[in-house]
């Protein structure tokens, strides 16, 4: 937090200027896990939960999310996003899925955000849809795995 006023000028809060920076290929991929009952993970796997299809609906509410990341991320720059995909790996026996984001444009900033949203809109939405017949459910681990394009270069998670 600042001492004071003229601090707080120092570094006034703004949205960073990209107009100068070339327009590239970017792409950014994300992940997260929401942990459960293993007899949640097999009725999230098998589309029989009391709300219905909870991975159908919640590659949907991914999607929005990348789409509309900067309605929530105050400094996050509108995109024209020319792809969002998202897919899930069950993990019956250890209780988990595992929510996998990429999202892809062609721009002058990265889709970082985009991907990390859509991430976790995914899992906040396998909470909901889950949380009806499962009280353990932990949200854990939302990260970025990659991101290519830029002047700042490729990002790998090793």
């Amino acid at each position: 937090m600042p001492n004071s006023q003229s601090e707080t000028q120092l570094h006034p809060t703004r949205m960073i200027d990209v107009g100068e920076k070339a327009v590239t290929q970017r792409e950014a991929r994300a992940q997260g896990i929401i942990r459960m009952k293993p007899e949640t993970a097999k009725m999230t796997q098998q589309a029989t939960l009391p709300k219905g299809n909870a991975l159908e609906t919640a590659r949907v509410a991914a999607i929005m999310a990348a789409k509309n990341t900067p309605q929530i991320i105050p400094l996050c720059h509108p995109l024209l996003l020319s792809g969002v995909d998202c897919d899930f790996e069950c993990n019956i026996e250890g209780g988990t899925i595992t929510a996998t984001t990429k999202v892809r444009c062609s721009g002058q900033t990265g889709v970082e955000m985009e991907a990390l949203s859509a991430v976790s809109a995914a899992l906040l939405t396998i909470y909901d849809m889950t949380k009806g017949v499962d009280d353990t459910l932990e949200i854990e681990r939302i990260y970025l795995l990659s991101k290519t394009g830029g002047k700042s270069g490729d990002f790998k998670r090793s």
